[in-house]
């Protein structure tokens, strides 16, 4: 994808958006902390997909080059003509304007240790040593327009900052700032998931293109810098299972459809749009298909919601007044529904009747 920045200049590029068009470079590292899960699920992604936005195929999107690990075909030597690592040198030295930084995984702490590295990639041209992850944001993030973190270990850590971790672990409003701002005054885009919900990601990255076009106003973005409108809701409000809960139905085992917040799920107080959204071309998720919610979303994860699958503190509480209302609610329902699951007392069994009586 990332074919059409190489044979052409970095300021300009032909295509769909216009022959004199700027075309926005799009960084991606995914050398922090990470298994790389969310550049595999944005693989899923069908509204939009990574290839109409590489394409620029949307109505008004600017032209995009992509530079991402996963899809590139660029590899070759430091300095070389083919040579993947050139694009983040050139960004560094101000020649690719604008362009956004993508960053997956999560950022470790390389002050903690006496020797070697945690991670990174690309070795510096002027001492022939890898170059880490911190430092690549360290160069590039003053540089960069806007500034988002895929996945829930770009944004709060995830994983790999959980208590006792030796890395030292971050995500990156904590290794930046969580005031942070970008030069064209952007703050960190942060959307986790653990692994991202595909859209979530794909969707958000084409609002930013837009605001870059002056097409979309400011991203609007929550207090933990989610998309707000990806992230207002939690699980339990667009879950399938949520009227269960209401009248106080509960799965005791795997497989049964009521609700499972008994068996460890944490959709009630937990920021996250997968039960409503899917999770591919709108099918899946976890609740969807059986599975607990375990807050992968939230900036806690995984310390607060551990142990997985025992029934979260509160939920007790709450599922216990829902099982007492909830048999109340049953049978007052009941009666509701003997009564509206008949036909009207104008319809005759046997004759054909309109009900229509002359108003005078």
């Amino acid at each position: 994808m990332s074919s059409t920045s190489t044979s052409t200049s970095p300021e300009t590029v032909g295509g769909p958006a216009g022959a004199d068009d700027p075309v926005v470079h799009i960084l991606w590292i995914n050398a922090g902390l990470s298994c790389d899960g969310d550049s595999v699920a944005l693989t899923a992604a069908t509204q939009p997909s990574i290839e109409e936005i590489a394409l620029s195929v949307l109505p008004g999107l600017p032209k995009v080059a992509v530079h991402w690990p996963l899809i590139d075909f660029e590899c070759g030597p430091v300095q070389g003509a083919d040579n993947f690592v050139e694009w983040f040198f050139k960004a560094e030295r101000g020649e690719l304007e604008p362009f956004v930084l993508v960053i997956e995984g999560s950022i470790p702490n390389e002050a903690i240790k006496d020797e070697g590295y945690w991670c990174g990639f690309g070795d510096d041209p002027a001492t022939g040593q890898p170059i880490t992850t911190s430092e690549w944001v360290d160069r590039l993030a003053p540089k960069a327009t806007a500034i988002v973190a895929i996945g829930t270990c770009a944004t709060y850590g995830g994983i790999h900052a959980m208590a006792g971790n030796p890395t030292g672990a971050m995500g990156l409003p904590d290794y930046l700032g969580w005031d942070w701002k970008s030069k064209a005054g952007l703050p960190i885009v942060c959307v986790p998931g653990c692994p991202i919900q595909p859209d979530n990601f794909s969707e958000t990255l084409v609002y930013l293109l837009y605001q870059l076009t002056g097409a979309a106003p400011m991203i609007p973005l929550d207090d933990k810098l989610r998309p707000a409108w990806l992230f207002g809701a939690t699980v339990h409000e667009g879950c399938d299972r949520g009227g269960y809960y209401e009248q106080g139905q509960f799965a005791t085992e795997y497989g049964q459809p009521e609700c499972l917040v008994r068996l460890g799920c944490w959709g009630p107080v937990v920021k996250c749009n997968v039960p409503k959204r899917g999770w591919i071309n709108g099918v899946g998720g976890c609740p969807n298909v059986g599975g607990i919610c375990i807050a992968c979303t939230m900036p806690g994860f995984p310390d607060k919601f551990m142990p997985f699958m025992d029934e979260p503190p509160g939920g007790r509480v709450s599922s216990g007044f829902s099982t007492g209302y909830g048999k109340v609610i049953r049978k007052l329902r009941a009666i509701t529904q003997q009564t509206v699951d008949k036909e009207p007392k104008w319809r005759h069994k046997g004759a054909l009747t309109t009900g229509y009586q002359p108003p005078w």
